[in-house]
């Protein structure tokens, strides 16, 4: 039996999200030789220690095991699909629809792929400094 660590998924936890990592092997393919628990476990680790995956303490599966089992998950949606469980069953417990009615974007999280967009930024943030230093130049008179 490993050490427990505070990025451990408790038993009710992993009830709840047990079914997205769910894998059929009709196709082909050879079953896991750790738990998807234990190898999410050790992907969660390193997510909230932030240490590398070759950092992984030696109680967990191989460093080299967690981080393709997260290549994987990650190239099939499953972190994306568990997102979205987890952001819906929120809102269903809080009183609001399951997904969001609207979103807010603004121009500072958008990147953009316009031309000379980079130019266009640069020269509002200067005519910016430029207002700062002439309103200073009048406040010191």
């Amino acid at each position: 039996m490993r050490k427990q660590y505070s990025s451990d998924l408790a038993d009710s936890e992993w009830q709840e999200i047990n079914h997205l990592f769910e894998m059929s092997y009709a196709t082909g393919g050879r079953p896991l030789k750790y738990s998807k628990r234990e190898l999410l476990n050790g992907i969660l680790y390193v997510l909230r220690s932030g240490c590398t995956w070759r950092d992984l303490p030696g109680d967990f599966p191989k460093w080299y095991v967690v981080y393709k089992q997260f290549q994987r998950w990650e190239q099939k949606g499953i972190f994306e699909n568990l997102n979205t469980f987890l952001r819906r069953k929120l809102r269903i417990s809080i009183g609001r629809n399951k997904d969001a009615s609207a979103a807010i974007v603004d121009s500072q999280s958008v990147k953009t792929v316009e031309r000379g967009a980079l130019s266009a930024m640069m020269q509002a943030r200067k005519s910016r400094e430029e207002n700062v230093i002439y309103w200073l130049t009048l406040k010191d008179f």
